[in-house]
């Protein structure tokens, strides 16, 4: 049987199943509408593993020796790591241009600043980060401790990232100044710095563990963006809920500029900042309004 020529059907009855699997280990969500990716994307899986129908794969996500290391392989196969270094550049100069310097000056005693990008994919987020607080701070860097933690839950994905090594479409939003300063091209790939690699640790996190997140503390900054449109309602709210408890009275949260999360929080409110999509505890907001 050829993995590249059979597909596996699945039924309605299956599809629910998968999908209260997928939702509860990760927080994604899978309405009735996208039953045709998981069919797709693990039909090929299924014929791989030998096995002749979905009832089987389910059975063996659920009771099998290796349930563990084949969630894993099934989300891998599910989930699309699309992203890019200087990702929605606009919204990274709101970030290097009028939120840090804010933060520099507030932290200008302690000198330490922790930024978190959640759900990180391949590195590339916190990887950019780490170039725009380099070229910010420049010579001063070495006074600063600097710590930016890059979270994800597919291990596939933290593999790339710890590599450092990536194609030309990951740097395809990059500048060329950007490219020349912090990449060396070797051939097709293009080697990132080994001084922006060691700014950057990388570690798995399911974000449905918020006691994990606790583990690590608060953050001054925390990226999560084109993350919460995978979540229905109660998972948004697990995670911004999470978020406020692990982001410092004036620190500042990024997401994606299709996001919206108003409806779902009143712990958070929107800066008003063009292109930012970005917010702060409501608590301090209404603490600088009142002093």
């Amino acid at each position: 049987m050829s993995a590249t020529t059979h597909k596996i059907s699945m039924n309605a009855v299956q599809f629910k199943s998968m999908a209260k699997i997928i939702y509860d280990r990760s927080g994604i969500h899978f309405p009735d509408s996208k039953k045709y990716i998981i069919e797709s994307r693990l039909s090929h899986r299924i014929v791989e593993l030998e096995m002749e129908n979905f009832d089987q794969y389910i059975s063996y996500l659920t009771m099998g020796p290796y349930q563990t290391e084949e969630f894993q392989e099934m989300f891998n196969r599910i989930t699309i790591n699309e992203t890019s270094f200087f990702r929605n550049d606009a919204q990274l100069d709101v970030f290097e241009n009028q939120v840090l310097p804010g933060l520099l000056e507030a932290r200008a005693s302690t000198k330490r600043l922790r930024i978190w990008s959640a759900a990180c994919s391949t590195g590339e987020e916190p990887f950019t980060l780490a170039m725009l607080l380099h070229r910010t701070l420049g010579v001063r860097l070495s006074d600063w401790r600097i710590e930016i933690l890059g979270t994800d839950i597919s291990e596939k994905a933290l593999t790339v990232a710890q590599g450092g090594k990536y194609n030309s479409y990951a740097v395809r939003t990059t500048s060329s100044m950007m490219k020349s300063r912090y990449f060396k091209e070797d051939g097709r790939d293009f080697i990132l710095d080994d001084t922006i690699r060691s700014m950057v640790n990388f570690e798995k996190h399911n974000l449905k563990d918020t006691l994990a997140a606790k583990r690590h503390g608060k953050w001054d900054v925390i990226f999560c963006r084109n993350v919460l449109i995978y979540f229905d309602d109660d998972m948004k709210s697990s995670v911004l809920g999470m978020f406020d408890n692990q982001l410092v009275s004036d620190g500042t949260l990024f997401i994606g500029h299709s996001e919206r999360i108003k409806s779902l929080t009143d712990q958070f409110t929107q800066l008003q900042i063009p292109q930012g999509f970005c917010y702060q505890k409501t608590d301090h907001i209404s603490n600088l309004k009142g002093s």
